[in-house]
């Protein structure tokens, strides 16, 4: 059950397009970055029963990801529209090594 009462939740899904997968470095990158805003950022991989914290790298790394997958996006709070799009921006562009 999703709580509004906080304003709205903004959402965004990205295909991955690492060779590997989301393995320690691009799970360090997502988790950096995300850490960069207030927001409550959740990932999951497409059709996942659960949403993860996407400021846990060991989280975020035991979601296994796949190569070729979707990853599901969302958050909320005062700079969760930016959130989203900085995140997508990440894993769309593959975790550049001047990102996080």
């Amino acid at each position: 059950m999703l709580d509004k009462a906080d304003g709205q939740i903004f959402t965004g899904s990205v295909r991955l397009v690492h060779a590997v997968g989301m393995h320690a470095r691009p799970a360090v990158k997502l988790t950096k970055l995300a850490k960069k805003f207030q927001a409550q950022i959740s990932v999951r991989v497409a059709g996942a029963p659960e949403w993860i914290n996407a400021k846990s790298v060991a989280k975020i790394m035991a979601m296994r990801a796949a190569h070729g997958s979707t990853i599901e996006i969302k958050a909320s709070g005062s700079d969760a529209e930016a959130a989203i799009a900085a995140l997508v921006d990440l894993v769309a562009s593959d975790f550049p090594d001047g990102a996080g």
